[in-house]
C-alpha cells in the first residue's frame, strides 16, 4: 500500500483485502480495494457559513466561504418545469425553495447556473451561455430569478444535460457537477436519444439525480446517476426537497479533485473479469474500461473529497502449480496532468496469487470479499423480486425478497431491512422467510428500488 500527495489534491491511500491463496489450478483472484481520500483542504468536505466572513450576504442561509478548490469548480442545477410540476401547485413552489437552498450552499468562487427543463432546456440564471461566480450578489440575483420559474411543457431530459454540459465546458472549470430534479417520465425524447446524451456526457461531468413524487421512472433516474457517476434518490414528499438539495450541494462543494481513474495492470495471460464499486453503493464499472497501455486499463471514479469507497476486483489468472506465486494485478489511482497524456499516481496497491495444497488456506473466503459479494447480491435480488412482484409472479417475488431480507439481516444493512419490511411481512429474517404484503404504497416500492444499491461497510 502506498500513498502520495501534492498541492491541494487530497491524500489518497489504497488498502487491499484478499485471500491470496488458490488451490492447485485455481484461476480466480478476488480482492476488495478500499480507497480513501483525506486532507483535501476543506473542513471535512462540508461548507462553512459565510456569515462569519460575509455578514451582509442576503438570505437566511448564507453562502459558504471560498476555498482553494472553489475557484476551479462549477455546478449546474437542472429543475424540472414540465406541466406535471403544477400538480399539485406546491410541487413547483417546493422545487423553487429547494433550488434557492442549494444556491445558498454554493461556495464563494464556485461557478454556477440554473437551468429550467421541459421538452427543451432554458437558462434561468445567469444566461448568455455562461456561469456566474458565486458571491453575495450573484446568489441574491439567482434566487430572484427563480421567481420566474413556472410549470408548462413536456420532458426531454437529454436536452437539459446537454445544456449543462455546454455551460460547464465553456466555463473551463476542473470540477464539473450537475444536480437534476424530475417529477415525471422522459416522454418527449426516445430512450435512444437519452442514452446517446449520457454516452456523450459521461466523463465530462458528474450528476446527482432526484425523482420527486412517484410519477417518474426509477430506471431513468438511476440510469442518469449511474452513467454520470452521481447519486440517485427519491424525494416522495416534495416538502423534503430543500433539505435534500442542501445535502447534495454540500457534498458537491466538498469535492476537491475530478477525473480520478482506477488503473489496473494485469500480467501476461491474466485479464480483469470485473470491477465494481461496492461501497457506498454498488456500481458495475467493468464495461467502462479505457485501454491506456499494454495490459493496462482505467475505470472512471469521478470526483473526490474527503471520503472512502470500496471496489471489488476480480482477476482471472493462468493456472499454476502448488508453490508458485504471481502478482495478479497492480491497482493505482491516477490523475491526468494538465495539458498532456501524463498522469500522476495518487495511490497503489497489489493483488497477489499464491497456489497451495493447504485446503483450509485456499478455501477461506476473505471477510471483506464475502461481505461485498453479499451486498451486490442483495441489490440484485431486490430488483429481481420487485420485477417479479410487478409481473404477478408471487412465488418468485417471495423467494427473491426473502433472500434479500436474509442478506440484509446477515450483513447488518438496517436501512435496507427497514425498506424491505414495508414491502414484505418478515416471518424469520435469518432464514429469509417472508410473506408479500397485500398492499404496498407506490412510494415505498419506489424507495426500495431506488435505494437498493446502497450498501453498508464491512463490520470490523
Amino acid at each position: 500500500m502506498a500513498d502520495f500527495a501534492k498541492s491541494s489534491v487530497p491524500r489518497f491511500s489504497a488498502e487491499v483485502y484478499q485471500n491470496e491463496y488458490l488451490p492447485e489450478d485455481g484461476r480466480e483472484v478476488n480482492a476488495i480495494v478500499t480507497v480513501t481520500a483525506t486532507g483535501g483542504g476543506t473542513s471535512g468536505g462540508l461548507p462553512l457559513p459565510a456569515a462569519a466572513t460575509d455578514p451582509g450576504a442576503p438570505g437566511a442561509a448564507r453562502g459558504p466561504r471560498d476555498s482553494g478548490a472553489a475557484r476551479h469548480a462549477g455546478v449546474v442545477i437542472m429543475v424540472d418545469c414540465s406541466g406535471s410540476m403544477d400538480y399539485p401547485p406546491t410541487k413547483m413552489r417546493n422545487a423553487r425553495d429547494a433550488t434557492a437552498a442549494a444556491i445558498d450552499t454554493v461556495r464563494d468562487g464556485v461557478a454556477f447556473a440554473v437551468v429550467a427543463g421541459t421538452h427543451q432546456a432554458a437558462e434561468v440564471y445567469p444566461g448568455g451561455g455562461r456561469l456566474a461566480t458565486a458571491g453575495p450578489a450573484t446568489r441574491a440575483h439567482a434566487k430572484a430569478a427563480l421567481r420566474k420559474l413556472s410549470a408548462g411543457g413536456g420532458t426531454a431530459i437529454g436536452t437539459w444535460l446537454r445544456l449543462a454540459d455546454r455551460l460547464l465546458t465553456e466555463a473551463d472549470v476542473g470540477i464539473r457537477h450537475g444536480i437534476l430534479l424530475t417529477d415525471g417520465r422522459n416522454e418527449h425524447e426516445s430512450p435512444g436519444d437519452l442514452r446517446a446524451t449520457l454516452d456523450a456526457c459521461a466523463g465530462r461531468f458528474t450528476c446527482d439525480a432526484r425523482g420527486v413524487g412517484t410519477d417518474w421512472e426509477v430506471e431513468e433516474v438511476t440510469g442518469i446517476a449511474s452513467a454520470l457517476l452521481g447519486t440517485a434518490d427519491i424525494v416522495a414528499d416534495p416538502a423534503g426537497l430543500a433539505a435534500d438539495f442542501t445535502r447534495m450541494m454540500e457534498a458537491a462543494m466538498g469535492k476537491e479533485v475530478a477525473d480520478v481513474g482506477l488503473r489496473l495492470w494485469t500480467p501476461q495471460g491474466a485479464h480483469v473479469a470485473f470491477v465494481k464499486q461496492v461501497a457506498p453503493t454498488v456500481a458495475d464499472l467493468t464495461a467502462r474500461r479505457t485501454e491506456t497501455g499494454p495490459r493496462t486499463g482505467d475505470y472512471p471514479t469521478g470526483s473526490w473529497g474527503d471520503e472512502s469507497r470500496d471496489y471489488h476486483i476480480c482477476v482471472r489468472v493462468p493456472a499454476a502449480g502448488v508453490g508458485q506465486e504471481m502478482l495478479a494485478a497492480r491497482v493505482s489511482l491516477v490523475l491526468p496532468e494538465p495539458g498532456g497524456d501524463a498522469v500522476r499516481t495518487l495511490a497503489q496497491g497489489l493483488v497477489r496469487a499464491v497456489w497451495t495444497d493447504d485446503m483450509a488456506a485456499s478455501t477461506s473466503i476473505n471477510p471483506q470479499v464475502a461481505h461485498y459479494t453479499g451486498q451486490a447480491e442483495l441489490a440484485q435480488v431486490i430488483r429481481q423480486g420487485l420485477d417479479a412482484r410487478k409481473s404477478g409472479d408471487a412465488g418468485g417475488a417471495t423467494a427473491k425478497l426473502g433472500r434479500a431480507v436474509q442478506l440484509a439481516s446477515a450483513s447488518g444493512n438496517e436501512e435496507t431491512a427497514k425498506l424491505l419490511a414495508k414491502v414484505v411481512d418478515v416471518v424469520d429474517a435469518a432464514t429469509g422467510t417472508v410473506r408479500l404484503k397485500a398492499k404496498v404504497t407506490e412510494a415505498d416500492e419506489m424507495t426500495l428500488e431506488t435505494r437498493s444499491t446502497k450498501t453498508v461497510r464491512v463490520k470490523k
